[in-house]
């Protein structure tokens, strides 16, 4: 994967929209993007609001996108911040992502190297296969 145009593109648009992130209180810039199934890729950055709770991540604005287009598989997302260090997404955006299956997420620094997360993004996470399960007395 890590060789393709999809690839590359994906990277280079998480770091592009990072420069569009609304973040007058935390100076905390993040971009994110997402590869559909089909190979398009939608990108959000974060954007806050002086009611700390209604912020919303970039994560969460790029999934958002893609699924208003009515996209609901993916095959990787990458996040970046201005940090010279990897990032990871919130919680509150792990969840989120979950929602949708589990494909590759790419945590990119602001050189444009990037590492691949490896390992489970919600542990025992909340899905929609858990709504599904049966129930006790129904």
């Amino acid at each position: 994967m890590e060789s393709t145009e999809e690839f590359k593109t994906l990277i280079n648009e998480c770091n592009r929209v990072k420069e569009t992130a609304y973040c007058p209180y935390s100076k905390f810039r993040v971009g994110c993007a997402v590869l559909t199934e089909d190979g398009k890729v939608y990108a959000g950055s974060n954007i806050e609001n002086a009611s700390y709770g209604l912020t919303i991540c970039a994560e969460r604005a790029a999934l958002a996108k893609a699924i208003t287009e009515g996209h609901r598989k993916f095959k990787a997302m990458a996040l970046t911040t201005d940090l010279n260090e990897f990032t990871t997404p919130c919680g509150a955006c792990r969840q989120f992502i979950v929602e949708f299956g589990k494909y590759d997420l790419y945590m990119v620094k602001p050189d444009l190297s990037y590492e691949k997360y490896k390992y489970d993004l919600l542990p025992m996470g909340f899905g929609p296969s858990d709504l599904a399960a049966e129930r006790v007395g129904q």
